[in-house]
């Protein structure tokens, strides 16, 4: 179940009054609601929280408990499909009538994003398989199509080796062989992942780097490539 509200809802941004207006109530967690699905057989009950978390519980009508096999693995079949594809419907719904796209998970991604635009007019484009890789965005040179900057958010399990099921955007730039390894001192530096660890780093977006110093690393990208 965690898998499908990340799936629906980490590219988006909840607009308060959107949620008022479908049903949600504010109090003092921050907004929830509650819906019954599966003619009523189950109760979903959501909070988003004012830091904008968003949980779901599923509770059986019956017995009042809750529905283990959505969030458990190893459940399947035909009724639990049904109830899975319930909620995703549910949770579908209020994305589409809450939530406005934004283009990467973190904000420091969508900031960046943004100053990328502001000074060379180049928007990301997005290559690969949206089911799969709807976060990762490739940003070119107008005149050769060369890459200078990939925005991606990946397991920090593959960046870390640390077993951690969280995921992390980054940004992949090129930096040139001297200037690559003096950059990975720095604890939101990596070697670049997926690319030549010699010429290419990964920098984590999370804020450790500030955007003025994460833009410095993409003009010198930019003149690079």
């Amino acid at each position: 179940m965690d898998d499908m509200v990340s799936t629906v809802f980490q590219r988006r941004r909840f607009i308060p009054e959107a949620l008022e207006k479908f049903g949600f109530r504010k109090t003092s967690r921050g907004y929830e609601f509650s819906s019954g699905i599966m003619d009523g057989a189950f109760q979903v009950q959501i909070l988003i929280t004012s830091g904008g978390v968003l949980s779901v519980m599923v509770t059986d009508t019956l017995t009042g408990e809750e529905y283990v096999p959505l969030r458990a693995s190893g459940f399947s079949g035909a009724y639990v499909s049904a109830v899975r594809e319930a909620l995703g419907t549910l949770l579908r719904q209020i994305a589409s009538a809450c939530t406005r796209e934004v283009l990467f998970v973190s904000e420091q991604a969508n900031r960046i994003s943004g100053l990328i635009f502001g000074r060379y007019g180049i928007s990301p484009d997005f290559p690969w398989d949206k089911s799969q890789y709807q976060s990762y965005g490739v940003y070119r040179h107008h005149d050769t199509g060369k890459w200078f900057a990939l925005i991606m958010n990946v397991r920090r399990e593959v960046l870390f080796r640390d077993g951690s099921a969280e995921r992390q955007d980054i940004i992949n730039l090129k930096a040139g062989a001297e200037r690559s390894r003096e950059l990975s001192r720095h604890p939101a530096i990596l070697p670049g992942y997926h690319m030549n660890h010699k010429n290419w780093v990964s920098v984590l977006l999370n804020d450790q780097l500030a955007d003025e110093d994460v833009m410095s690393l993409v003009a010198a990208s930019f003149d690079l490539t």
